[in-house]
């Protein structure tokens, strides 16, 4: 996926387990597929990235079903989640993801209230990868924790500096008050 969308001219991220993988430099578990992270206003143009795959939106969104995500049609709030492989025969292999922005800001689909200048919303890899920086990244693990969760979590908790924590915290403070990571990210007096 790296080859395919390298040479985009709109900002991409591996997203997901993997990118918090990227950002601790090592494997930690095994993985169903790998998830990209596109704006939603860069979709049509992500979507000619991976031309000729079988592209499938999940329509509405966590209810299990799929269907065909057509050339040319523009996906609204609040489809965000497309279901990709290379034939429909083969196993699901990428899930790409359309997130929001205001302007020069991500904005969360789940809670518009939290934002982040899109310059801070990724790192890149030595080898030119870019990635979902892991505050934002665990921000969306935290909705329904998993125990695959907590292995992402405490791997990269250690490598948080002070600002990824604070702004973890105060996302969960304004999304999940009562979410067990904010324990762990309440700074030390």
């Amino acid at each position: 996926m790296a080859e395919l969308f390298q040479s985009a001219d709109f900002p991409w991220w591996i997203a997901g387990g993997y990118a918090i993988e990227l950002a601790v430099g090592r494997a930690l578990r095994p993985h169903g597929d790998l998830d990209i992270l596109v704006l939603r206003r860069d979709q049509l143009r992500a979507r000619e990235r991976v031309a000729g795959w079988d592209l499938q939106v999940a329509d509405p969104p966590g209810a299990g079903q799929l269907r065909a995500w057509v050339t040319g049609e523009v996906l609204q709030e609040p489809l965000h989640d497309i279901w990709c492989r290379r034939t429909p025969g083969a196993h699901w292999s990428v899930q790409l993801m359309l997130d929001e922005a205001d302007g020069e800001d991500w904005v969360s689909r789940r809670d518009p209230r939290v934002r982040l200048p899109l310059t801070r919303l990724g790192r890149v890899t030595a080898q030119g990868v870019p990635y979902l920086t892991p505050e934002v990244q665990l921000f969306y693990k935290a909705k329904q924790t998993r125990g695959k969760d907590e292995v992402d979590f405490d791997a990269v908790f250690p490598l948080l500096d002070t600002a990824q924590r604070e702004w973890l915290l105060d996302a969960l403070n304004t999304t999940a008050p009562e979410h067990p990571w904010r324990r762990r990210l309440q700074p030390v007096s």
